[in-house]
């Protein structure tokens, strides 16, 4: 399940992770946190939905389907961040990956500090996996970030403020050679290397990761190589999407170049 908001160009948010998760056999379910007036060029409008039907939107999603795993996105208030920890709490069984939306790609800060305390205090203990960018992860700790030590000493304290393990994503990071930092449960630190693509089509990218964690998880795959998994997907969809035109500014990845078939429990 994606708990997120709306896209209304396709590229990121509930759009991106229904597409990541039937492109990887997975049957995706949603609770819609916000609808957004957006397309390949920005955001134009944002319309949050009532705490109450996002709670209920969840609660009718895991009282009949259940999903193995479950994306958080976009939250824009306090009250939501701690709606959603409440209700998560009476299912600690499924593991959970947090995408914090906190920084747009211009650099704008797009959430209050008193969200980014509730998502502390209400979410991040209940994720299996804390996702951040570099401008979010520099949020998050309080310091600029601007190199590879630099973002894994970061992931290494929000693994030790209560995250159970963090994924910090250094694509912000200048230079062709890449590195995400993975931090795991017992803070052992991973370097995951990769090579920037040439491409303007990104949007969602950050979405389409954690969403493809959270598939990856759901099928079975240990953390760890849920992470490598996705990273390798969304590196090869951002491949197979970089000379398509799709609108006039940063276009989607291209989640189906390869999609695989639906995996689900037989009937009796």
């Amino acid at each position: 399940m994606s708990i997120a908001g709306s896209d209304s160009g396709g590229g990121a948010g509930i759009q991106a992770d229904l597409k990541t998760f039937a492109a990887l056999g997975c049957y995706g379910t949603t609770a819609i946190t916000a609808i957004t007036a957006q397309n390949t060029l920005g955001v134009q409008a944002i319309h949050a939905v009532p705490v109450s039907v996002v709670e209920a939107q969840i609660r009718a999603v895991m009282d009949d389907i259940r999903p193995k795993a479950i994306k958080i996105g976009m939250i824009a208030t306090p009250e939501l961040a701690l709606a959603i920890g409440q209700v998560l709490r009476a299912y600690p069984e499924v593991p959970v990956v947090l995408d914090p939306v906190m920084v747009a790609a211009s650099g704008d800060r797009l959430i209050a500090e008193e969200t980014v305390a509730a998502l502390e205090e209400s979410l991040f203990p209940l994720s299996t996996l804390l996702t951040p960018n570099v401008d979010e992860a520099a949020l998050l700790v309080n310091q600029p970030i601007t190199s590879l030590e630099a973002l894994e000493q970061a992931a290494l304290v929000l693994q030790q403020q209560g995250c159970r393990a963090v994924l910090a994503k250094g694509a912000h990071l200048s230079g062709d050679a890449l590195s995400d930092v993975f931090v795991d449960p017992q803070g052992a630190v991973k370097h995951l290397p990769t090579v920037r693509i040439p491409t303007a089509n990104v949007h969602g990218s950050g979405c389409t990761l954690s969403s493809a964690i959270a598939a990856y998880l759901a099928l079975g795959l240990t953390l760890y190589k849920a992470v490598v998994a996705a990273q390798t997907y969304v590196h090869q969809a951002l491949r197979h999407g970089s000379h398509i035109r799709t609108g006039q500014g940063s276009g989607p990845l291209n989640h189906f170049f390869e999609p695989i078939p639906q995996k689900t429990d037989e009937l009796d």
